[in-house]
């Protein structure tokens, strides 16, 4: 259900690294579609002016953005901006920003900044009348565990209704993530064998080359499973292994979620191997006696009538071999082996890539060309497109503007993919270490059921793949 679009958006946390790099791109890729129609008001402790505001934008999208600064455009996005400093904790501050809204009735508040003063900022809005009949946009991490999660709900609840709070997750955003959920429901072959008769396993990788990038002290704080497991990976288990919506609306897609992360078994620690890349503890930031990992083996299983028996696995982890967001869903061999070249280790399978290209792709035997019965595995090409021209945080900001939550996370959604991990989040399991650009440590391995093998990401160059 929409509700009303908003009619200015306020962005908290205006001199910062996300408005830098993800959220001025955004507003000036949408200005350039011409998708954007309301004033911008910046918020921050920096004593600047609305001038050097524009410049850090203009900095940011030049930095950061798509293609080349259009200047006519930027000046109709410049002309939107206006700043407004002053601390979080002092009332004025607020005031003026109740001054600098003017006639606005129903603005969008984007909090781009850490989750301890979320309270603070979200009481200051509601005495200062700012939040009446406005809503909020909430940035990731929501909570380091469930009941930090919780708190925080009920933290921004005390000002904001349910409908109106828009917990972003860029994840939800991407082209290939909404095309895996069109995928497996705008089909009819697809469906009939996504389940325990046919499938043998799921695997979901998300591999990054690279390390903390100078984000060590946050990264320490967070690790893996926080950063990655609990939102990004957990939403696209959601997609692949729930069951189907009764309708197409968006709070019954929200609901089948919830229902999925509430059927999956409590995890042990049995079911999860961490790791931690040779020189992470050297990296500005990082606790030298930390326990915190950079890479992560998980094992899950789904108690539903659907899912029995089958494993799902989730790996990731920072300084692996490539970059790269791939599932791959494992099929079960034919009851009968009529072909004695068919080995037992070449499978059925479909593969979903996320990144760095748009893939779905089938894994099938079929004949070579000769006189004898001899198969090859082929890899059947089901789509390929070149990567999306609307970024994640273009199309989040865009439908929290017009007051869309579909692609945002409900409470309930967030606190139930909360309760998946929270049993594992205490660091009570070993860390093994592992050499940069390997698949981690060895001990992952163990992990797998019946001598299965982790499946590594496909990655082909654009023109091979078109012309496969």
């Amino acid at each position: 259900m929409t509700r009303d679009a908003c009619d200015a958006f306020v962005l908290f946390g205006a001199t910062g690294d996300l408005a830098h790099k993800k959220i001025f791109p955004s507003l000036y890729a949408m200005e350039n579609r011409g998708h954007l129609n309301v004033p911008i008001i910046g918020i921050a402790r920096n004593e600047m002016e609305t001038k050097d505001l524009v410049e850090r934008a203009r900095d940011g999208i030049q930095t950061y953005g798509e293609g080349e600064l259009d200047e006519s455009v930027f000046k109709r996005l410049a002309g939107r901006l206006s700043y407004v400093s002053g601390d979080y904790s002092d009332a004025e501050t607020f005031q003026k920003l109740r001054a600098a809204l003017g006639k606005a009735c129903c603005p969008l508040h984007y909090l781009a900044i850490p989750p301890t003063i979320f309270e603070m900022v979200s009481q200051a809005l509601k005495a200062s009348g700012c939040a009446e009949n406005a809503s909020v946009v909430v940035e990731k991490p929501f909570g380091r565990d469930l009941e930090s999660a919780q708190e925080l709900n009920r933290v921004v609840h005390a000002v904001f209704p349910e409908d109106r709070i828009y917990r972003i997750d860029h994840f939800l955003g991407k082209e290939p993530v909404l095309n895996l959920n069109y995928f497996r429901f705008g089909n009819s072959f697809l469906e009939p064998v996504l389940n325990r008769n046919y499938v043998k396993s799921v695997q979901i990788t998300m591999a990054e080359d690279f390390g903390v990038q100078g984000r060590g002290a946050f990264y320490d704080e967070a690790g893996t499973v926080r950063d990655v497991v609990q939102n990004h990976l957990m939403q696209i288990l959601a997609i692949l292994a729930m069951d189907p919506p009764s309708t197409g609306d968006e709070e019954a897609l929200r609901d089948a979620k919830v229902r999925l992360f509430n059927s999956i078994k409590p995890m042990t620690n049995e079911d999860i191997v961490r790791g931690q890349f040779k020189g992470y503890l050297d990296e500005p930031g990082v606790k030298p006696d930390s326990r915190t990992e950079t890479f992560v083996a998980l094992r899950l299983h789904i108690d539903s009538w659907r899912w029995a028996d089958v494993p799902f696995y989730i790996r990731a982890g920072k300084c692996l071999p490539v970059t790269s967001t791939e599932v791959v869903v494992e099929m079960k061999q034919p009851p009968q082996q009529l072909f004695e070249d068919c080995h037992r280790s070449e499978r059925n399978y479909f593969r979903f890539q996320f990144n760095p290209n748009t893939v779905i792709a089938i894994g099938a035997r079929a004949k070579k060309v000769g006189e004898d019965m001899v198969g090859q595995q082929i890899e059947m090409l089901a789509q390929h497109e070149e990567p999306d021209q609307m970024a994640a945080y273009e199309r989040l900001i865009g439908d929290a503007m017009a007051g869309e939550p579909g692609l945002f996370a409900r409470v309930d959604e967030v606190e139930s993919a909360w309760k998946v991990v929270d049993p594992i989040l205490d660091q009570s399991t070993p860390v093994h270490s592992y050499e940069p650009g390997t698949w981690g440590p060895s001990e992952a391995d163990g992990l797998l059921h019946h001598n299965a093998i982790w499946h590594e990401p496909v990655l082909k160059p654009v023109e091979e793949l078109v012309n496969a």
